[in-house]
């Protein structure tokens, strides 16, 4: 398994959180358990405590988005070096979980779960992931959606880096603003265009009525 695919885990946990709209999901054990995903070993060790811990964490990952976004880069970078420091992790060769035609296993790096609790190992995995697309994408590859009110983070995979929304409900919903806006703005400009018409043959009656007539 890369490591870049952990940089999911950064997402899923700051997007837990919607600051405009007032909601955290992050509220239970079962929610910590839940960002693990299924089977994972570590999500079993969660207590109430890791619920804090991780809320801790999401304001720190966020503002290395917000950095990010706002082309902050050495900031971005410094905010999530001082993750990595404060949560290390153990990287290994693995290969038990896949094997070729031959039967021998293909290796791959695998991050070790050493972590003294359920949000340490899931805070190192989810930094060593983000860290690893950081810096073979780029900085501005970390973004937060332009769909107001929606706040949420993603990470931009397309080829022209041209994501802007983090998902395709979001990019429908900017869309059929931007599009109901410049309706409301063509109709504003007609509606304008229409009172200066009325506005010129008014003029042009009133200057016709007073004109001199021969007798």
């Amino acid at each position: 398994m890369e490591l870049a695919y952990y940089s999911d885990y950064a997402v899923r946990l700051v997007n837990t959180e919607e600051p405009a709209r007032g909601t955290d999901t992050l509220t239970s054990v079962d929610a910590v358990r839940e960002l693990f995903g299924a089977g994972a070993q570590a999500a079993r060790r969660a207590s109430d405590s890791d619920v804090t811990r991780l809320r801790s964490v999401r304001a720190r990952l966020r503002a290395v988005f917000e950095a990010a976004d706002a082309g902050e880069e050495v900031r971005a970078v410094d905010l999530l070096n001082a993750l990595l420091m404060e949560f290390p992790v153990s990287p290994q060769i693995s290969g038990h979980e896949y094997r070729d035609a031959d039967g021998r296993p293909k290796w791959h790096m695998h991050i070790a779960d050493h972590a003294a609790n359920a949000s340490a190992s899931y805070t190192a995995t989810a930094c060593m992931g983000l860290a690893v697309h950081l810096t073979e994408l780029g900085v501005d590859r970390l973004g937060i959606c332009q769909a107001a009110p929606c706040r949420n983070v993603y990470l931009d995979t397309s080829t022209n880096r041209s994501r802007r929304y983090c998902s395709d409900r979001c990019a429908t919903r900017a869309n059929v603003a931007a599009y109901r806006a410049r309706k409301r703005l063509e109709s504003r400009e007609a509606e304008a265009a229409t009172g200066t018409a009325r506005t010129g043959r008014s003029a042009d009656a009133s200057h016709d009525s007073s004109a001199p007539t021969d007798r």
